[in-house]
């Protein structure tokens, strides 16, 4: 039987973080938080190999990715690329949808926690593009070499409950490919490809919590996985087109359904 290797993994929410506003330095707000909190001012209490994630919410803040509330439905819209289902409810429409970054998300990821009255959230433009700003600012800063990770709650098919995943990343290796090496009893794994960015994401929000006002946690640990800045990043993750065998809900999938069944029918009788 092959020798396994314990591993250990720690994790720990970084407090201190302000509240954000558009065109703030989000290297320069994270990197004084990380010294106040280690009273380190040289690493940030920072090793190499450690993972930080960020919550998407303040990565928006900082761009400015905000509008009006009254135009949520509008905003929603804009950001779709493609409705994946839609339901009536007492208290209005869920519209699942996939929205320009290839994410299928309820309201397209906009956002109205934890934000100003009459003002909701959009996601960020291109959060593998900040995760590599914001990681290779942190690396320089402080000497370490670190990965990153811009983490969003979604809800998940087929299962109760939110969790939260990668929507972008920089110096980390997002996917963690077994395939070729061998399980416990020594059997080859075929197909076992770990979503490591997802699970790094999910393991710090038990850490930062909903509602604690911490954006920010280090993971340390997982220093294997940490990668050059130009290691593809949270984007490669989004299973689309051909590979999505559930690219529609029930509803939506038995009409289309039906209107390639008529359109068939009609050709014949032509």
């Amino acid at each position: 039987m092959p020798q396994t290797r314990s591993v250990r993994m720690s994790a720990w929410a970084v407090p201190g973080i302000p509240e954000i506003v558009s065109g703030d330095d989000l290297v320069e707000v994270i990197a004084g938080a990380l010294v106040a909190e280690s009273g380190d001012v040289n690493a940030g209490g920072l090793l190499d190999g450690d993972i930080l994630t960020v919550t998407s919410k303040i990565v928006s803040k900082a761009e400015g990715r905000s509008v009006e509330a009254a135009d949520r439905e509008q905003a929603i819209t804009d950001e779709t690329v493609r409705i994946v289902a839609s339901r009536e409810h007492p208290n209005g429409v869920t519209r699942i949808v996939e929205n320009r970054l290839g994410l299928v998300m309820a309201a397209a990821g906009v956002d109205s926690s934890n934000t100003p009255d009459g003002i909701v959230l959009l996601l960020p433009l291109d959060p593998d593009a900040t995760a590599r700003t914001l990681c290779a600012g942190l690396r320089q800063r402080f000497g370490v070499t670190i990965g990153l990770v811009i983490t969003d709650t979604v809800g998940r098919p087929w299962r109760k409950g939110q969790a939260d995943i990668a929507i972008g990343a920089a110096g980390i290796h997002v996917l963690d490919d077994l395939r070729g090496t061998a399980d416990a009893s020594g059997r080859p794994l075929a197909v076992s490809v770990t979503a490591l960015a997802d699970e790094v994401a999910a393991a710090t929000d038990l850490v930062k919590g909903k509602a604690g006002g911490l954006p920010v946690a280090v993971l340390r640990g997982l220093g294997s996985h940490v990668a050059d800045l130009d290691a593809p990043g949270a984007r490669s993750l989004v299973r689309s087109g051909p590979e999505d065998m559930f690219s529609l809900g029930t509803k939506e999938a038995w009409m289309a359904g039906f209107d390639e069944a008529h359109d068939e029918s009609a050709l014949k009788e032509e």
